[in-house]
């Protein structure tokens, strides 16, 4: 059963338990971003190109 949620585990606590990781990548992220701000630029200007270039 790859890729399923243990048993017993009900999908409030599964969303609670992504809710929670979602908030604390974010703020790794922004952490990231402060201690390395060439690095945050040059990703952000990487994702701008991307967007550019992305057929709808």
């Amino acid at each position: 059963m790859t890729g399923h949620s243990p048993e017993g585990e009900t999908d409030t606590e599964r969303r609670r338990r992504r809710a929670q990781f979602l908030r604390e990548r974010t703020e790794a992220i922004e952490l990231r971003d402060r201690v390395k701000p060439r690095r945050a630029r040059a990703a952000r200007m990487r994702q701008q190109m991307r967007m550019r270039t992305f057929r709808w």
